[in-house]
This record gives structure tokens, sequence and C-alpha cells, in this order.
């Protein structure tokens, strides 16, 4: 294998599983130092992600781009000017796979089995049967489809980027509502199935703030989550602050501030994890050992609250009833937060 070696990644969407995929580029990066990495990405998350130093450039993808048959002239015009050795699609979907697929890349390492769905297993030429769990670790699996990759030098790691413009945000902020240490409580989530009540988050911001002396800061996107925050901060006023409108950076800068993340399994809670904050997830139609926090980077404390699992495909999980999150109760998440601060106190100790 060339040690230069320009390779392309398709993981486009959904803020969690592009964290999460972080230590494996920087695995490729730590291997192949000279080499230039790629990622076809949505916009979003390319914010969020500029700047991180094994990436050398992100190309955007327009989020429909399938359907316009000007994208895809355009799209492989930019990878043939490229020349790719290698494309490498963790997704593992036909979005994903068709994107390495008129990437003029020789190589196009793709996942074998479950994880590898709808087109994406005839459109990849190299598929790995993935042993791990966790999307992280499977997606460092498929690197051993690489020739002369080997086996990995040191522990993975995120190494997230936070633009100092983001930290100095958030520090003002914090001044504003006079907050040095303090939690985070983030109720949002993308399915409705995953999400909790309010009335219980509003109880755990009281829990924390007369228990541990933590305010929570309630942070939000889009009016529906605002309004959420702003119904959990009427519980108990003297226990919250409501974080102000952020793009994704001033999100991860602040929860990089944080002593504790408290939400559900959703983009927050890996970029949480990611800048090193103790995460207190909640999982109902998710399992944690499958896309939660994701412990081997980082020595910071995680700790998941799951009664059971409400599993189905993912559109049945997606449109279900939150039926499992319901069942966690106020209780069990004062226990968790009370574990996972003992964990860090002692760490620290």
């Amino acid at each position: 294998m060339d040690e230069q070696p320009k390779i392309l990644i398709t993981r486009l969407s959904h803020i969690g599983d592009c964290v999460l995929t972080l230590p494996m580029v920087n695995r490729i990066k730590d291997r192949f130092p000279d080499s230039v990495i790629s990622w076809a990405i949505e916009s979003p998350t390319q914010k969020l992600l500029a700047g991180h130093d094994s990436v050398d450039e992100f190309i955007v993808v327009p989020k429909a781009w399938m359907k316009k048959p000007a994208n895809w002239r355009e799209l492989r015009r930019q990878f043939i000017q490229r020349d790719f050795d290698i494309a490498i699609d963790p997704q593992g979907i036909t979005k994903s796979a068709m994107l390495a697929w008129i990437s003029g890349a020789k190589t196009r390492i793709g996942i074998k089995g479950q994880w590898g769905r709808e087109l994406s297993p005839w459109l990849n030429n190299r598929l790995v049967e993935t042993q791990a769990t966790h999307l992280a670790d499977r997606s460092m699996e498929l690197l051993g489809a690489i020739e002369g990759f080997g086996e990995p030098a040191g522990p993975a790691s995120f190494k997230f980027p936070l633009p100092e413009t983001a930290i100095s945000f958030c520090k003002s902020f914090l001044d504003q509502v006079q907050l040095k240490r303090f939690s985070i409580i983030n109720p949002g989530a993308s399915w409705a199935s995953k999400r909790w009540n309010n009335e219980r988050f509003g109880s755990v911001g009281s829990w924390l703030f007369r228990h541990q002396g933590l305010r929570s800061v309630l942070t939000w996107a889009g009016a529906e989550e605002k309004a959420m925050a702003e119904e959990i901060a009427a519980f108990d006023p003297d226990a919250f602050a409501i974080a102000p409108s952020t793009d994704l950076p001033q999100l991860a800068a602040m929860l990089s501030l944080a002593d504790l993340f408290v939400g559900c399994d959703t983009g927050p809670l890996h970029i949480a994890a990611a800048v090193g904050t103790p995460c207190v997830g909640l999982y109902g139609t998710t399992r944690p050992q499958d896309s939660g926090a994701w412990p081997h980077a980082l020595p910071t404390p995680h700790v998941a609250v799951q009664k059971w699992y409400q599993s189905g495909s993912c559109r049945k999980r997606r449109g279900a009833e939150n039926d499992a999150m319901m069942d966690i109760l106020a209780a069990d998440v004062f226990q968790a937060c009370e574990n996972c601060l003992g964990k860090r106190r002692r760490q620290s100790a």
C-alpha cells in the first residue's frame, strides 16, 4: 500500500454517527500520516467537524443528491479530480455506497451482514463482516481491509475540534447567568420514541441542584425543543438556565465546559462524550452497547439507563411510542447521576 493513500470516507449524516466515525478517521491518519483524507458529508455536521486535524477536506453533499442528475455529475467531477485510491463506507446504505461507487476508487470497503443495508453490499467490493457491537468499533474494523494497515499503534481518540470563538461565546453566557459548575440537560431527540418526559427531566434538574449543587443548562434546537426547555425550567426556576440559540460548534463548546450531561440517545450525547464530559444516557428504542456514549477514547465515566429494549426494525422503532423510555423513573436517573459524578470525583482525587 502506498504510504500516501488518497481516501474517501462516505459517512453522510446523523450527527452522533458522524462523531462516532472520528476514531476510525484518526486511526487512518495515525497509520498513514501523509494520507489525504476526504470526507463526503452533509452540511450541518460538516460545520460541527470543520477544522478536524485528521480530515484534509470535507466534500459537502446535498441531502437529496441522488434525485438530481446535476448533483451526480458534479460529485463525480470532484471525485475524479481527487483520484481516490480507497473509499470507505461505514454508513452502509445505498446513498453512501453509491458515492463510493462513483468516486472511481478501485477499493471500496463496506460492511457485510446485518449492518450492510440496502444496495451497499453490491456497490462496495471489499466487504468486512464486523464482529463488534458498537458503531465506533464496527467502523474501525473496516480498516483491517486496507492492505498493510496492521495493528493500531495506540488507543483510539476523537480529537474533537473546539473553536476558540465558540468557547468564548459560551463563557460569556455562563458569566451572564453566573455559572461555573453546571450540568447540561438536553431533552430533545430526533425520534419521538427516544424522548423522555418533561416533568421527569424537571425532577432530575431539581435533584441535581438540591443534592449535587449543580444548576442545569437546558440545551435545545428549534422551536419545539425550546418550548420543552421552557416547560422543564418552569418546574424549578432556581435549578435551571435555558441556553441561548447555538450552532453546533457552540453546542460542542458548551458541552465541553459542563460537569455532567443528561439526555436521550441523540447527537448532543455523543458530542458530550467526545469532548470528555461524563454522560448519563437514557435508552429505549436503541441499545447503549450499539450506539451509546463510546467509553474507549477517554477515561470519562458514562452511565446508561435502560429498563428494557423496545426492539423492531429501524422504521418500526422510529415510529413507536416511547413506552420503554417512560418506564425509566426519575429515581433511576438520580441514581445514575450520583454514580456518574461519584466516578468522576474518584478519578479526580
